[in-house]
């Protein structure tokens, strides 16, 4: 295998990490990052997010210097700061501050490891290992800065189950009579109409119709009888997916 290497003790097929080091993934809510080290985990690589002069920075978690993780350290305005030696690393990653040489030329090895980061929709996407032929995209999210839609970032929590079975989860239409009993569907209603999912450059998109209710049960609002509900998802390489809901008398 050529090109970005797995962490130690990845977990992944090398193959499999590098396919997946290949996309944009969340790792932060922007509101959450600022000029302190904040640690955050990918693809079994640690990472260090810091801010500096309004930019975030994603970085390999340790001190190039000798190993210690700059998440146990601090900050000022020009940087993160490691603590065992004072290495500071600022804008980039790169080290400004070596306070047991002042006055020598900073060396190149003491640079942090950075990686591709940018920020979308209220959140830190970072890239581990970025294809210069075929650049992943970031999803789209196409209501995101209109007016009269809400911009929500919900606190991240941990689950114990890979990001690919939560995303199946998400696009499965078959569980709702089962499990959403209690919320917005129908125990009796169980049949799944045919649906067509197509292709796309990004991975695939479906409008999926059935008289499934996205009123909440015993709402007094509710669809007129025989109302078809139109679904719209969209999969977006590797474990981004996006729902629009059409209502009745509503564009969306």
């Amino acid at each position: 295998m050529s090109g970005p290497t797995p962490p130690a003790h990845c977990t992944f097929d090398p193959e499999d990490w590098l396919r997946l080091a290949r996309h944009w993934h969340p790792v932060a809510r922007s509101g959450d990052i600022s000029s302190a080290p904040v640690k955050a985990t990918l693809l079994d690589e640690q990472l260090v997010l810091y801010r500096i002069k309004g930019d975030v920075v994603a970085a390999r978690d340790i001190c190039p210097h000798r190993g210690v993780p700059l998440t146990l350290g601090f900050h000022d305005d020009e940087g993160i700061i490691c603590p065992y030696h004072g290495l500071r690393f600022g804008e980039n990653g790169r080290c400004n501050r070596i306070p047991s040489s002042p006055d020598q030329p900073v060396p190149a090895k003491l640079h942090l490891t950075s990686y591709a980061v940018t920020e979308r929709f209220g959140l830190i996407w970072v890239c581990l290992a970025p294809d210069s032929e075929q650049p992943a995209k970031l999803p789209t999210m196409p209501h995101w800065d209109d007016s009269g839609f809400q911009q929500i970032n919900c606190p991240g929590f941990d689950v114990a189950g890979f990001a690919g079975r939560q995303v199946e989860g998400f696009l499965d239409v078959a569980h709702f009579a089962w499990v959403h009993t209690d919320t917005f569907a129908d125990a009796a209603n169980q049949l799944v109409p045919a649906y067509n999912p197509v292709e796309t450059d990004y991975g695939f998109s479906v409008d999926y119709w059935s008289t499934v209710s996205n009123f909440a049960a015993g709402s007094p609002q509710q669809a007129p009888d025989g109302f078809e509900w139109l679904r719209r998802f969209e999969m977006h390489l590797p474990f981004t997916a996006t729902l629009t809901i059409f209502f009745p008398g509503d564009a969306a």
